[in-house]
């Protein structure tokens, strides 16, 4: 990964406490923003990022370039409106887009690597509530998120209850399943068993990990779509060529479609904090924080909830929202559930569909 270009960034202004029972002294977190912030301040919507995503949710990526991951639901005129809504995305920490992460410099001087703490969803929280303390922002207009960061909308709202008007959660779920910390496990050992990973201490040498980050980004690739989905978009169809060819290149073009995704990945994203978020993800299990029961982490919330499912998503699948919407109701909180079809699996949130832009022009209103 090559080096970073900040966008803006808060130092929080005292010490990060986390729930392993470390803290991080120096914490810093990268943001954009776009759209106005009202006078009142209460036009604010936190847009929270997946695993792999970052600050840059409507503007162009400073390193490869690409437009902003939500670019086609964050905008003028578009389902989050930014001549409505001053929005906000920051980097969680953990990450390698400027928030403090195993790359950054530890107060020796030197990356933190493998001596970073290890976090959880809720910390990534702690850090976003901070950033909005700096801000001046008492109560978002709501907080969105979608996977990842729909785990980090459910935690905002449950552990700082008073924080969010509306909370929009798409495609996520209040704990990671047996099934995804497998998956998360393959990616961490693929990075691992890369000799050039040499134990997290690569930061400045002439190799770093980035077969095995390229490997832990195909087998998770394969989760985000559908078999639906790969069989219309590739089949068994060959890549450039009429017949087999009897070997190991990249012969179907499903093959070639991985490979492409996990190279690129590598320019982008550091293999120690895949590892790091990753982790957090597994170790998310929203119940177990509120005494093992769902309802609990909603008890008297004041907030209005929307809970989007796709029918395709089989990485969280419908009925993981339902298990969400079901602790909502028992708790008495104001909640709107749909599932969507669409043939994308989970990805869907991030592509076009017309049914999720109206959910959300919808709730946001």
């Amino acid at each position: 990964m090559n080096s970073v270009p900040l966008s803006k960034a808060y130092a929080l202004p005292h010490p990060l406490p986390l729930d392993s029972g470390q803290v991080l002294e120096a914490c810093q977190i990268a943001y954009e923003t776009y759209g106005t912030l009202a006078p009142g301040k209460d036009n604010a919507v936190l847009v929270c990022h997946a695993l792999t995503g970052d600050q840059y949710v409507a503007s162009p990526h400073p390193i490869t370039g690409k437009p902003g991951w939500w670019e086609r639901m964050v905008g003028p005129g578009k389902p989050i409106d930014t001549t409505r809504h001053f929005v906000i995305c920051a980097n969680v920490i953990g990450s390698c887009m400027g928030s403090t992460g195993p790359m950054s410099l530890a107060p020796d001087g030197k990356p933190y690597a493998m001596r970073f703490p290890v976090i959880t969803i809720r910390d990534m929280v702690r850090g976003l509530v901070g950033l909005l303390d700096g801000l001046g922002i008492a109560r978002l207009h709501a907080v969105v998120g979608g996977s990842m960061g729909g785990m980090q909308a459910l935690s905002l709202a449950a552990n700082w209850p008073t924080r969010a008007a509306r909370v929009l959660v798409i495609a996520s779920t209040a704990r990671h399943s047996a099934q995804n910390i497998a998956f998360h496990e393959v990616g961490r050992q693929a990075i691992m068993a890369d000799p050039a990973w040499n134990g997290g201490d690569y930061y400045g040498a002439s190799a770093r990990p980035d077969n095995g980050l390229a490997v832990a980004r195909m087998a998770a690739h394969i989760t985000y779509l559908s078999e639906a989905g790969l069989t219309e978009k590739f089949g068994r169809r060959l890549q450039d060529r009429a017949e087999k060819g009897f070997g190991f290149d990249a012969e179907f073009q499903v093959e070639s479609y991985l490979r492409y995704q996990g190279s690129g990945f590598t320019r982008r994203f550091d293999a120690n904090s895949y590892l790091y978020i990753t982790r957090a993800m597994d170790y998310f299990d929203l119940a177990e924080e509120h005494g093992g029961r769902l309802a609990n982490a909603f008890a008297g919330t004041p907030a209005r909830f929307c809970i989007v499912s796709f029918d395709t998503d089989w990485l969280y699948p419908t009925a993981e929202s339902r298990h969400i919407v079901h602790a909502l109701n028992a708790a008495g909180a104001k909640v709107s559930f749909v599932e969507l079809s669409a043939p994308h699996g989970h990805d869907s949130f991030l592509l076009e569909h017309d049914q999720l832009d109206r959910v959300v022009q919808g709730f946001l209103a």
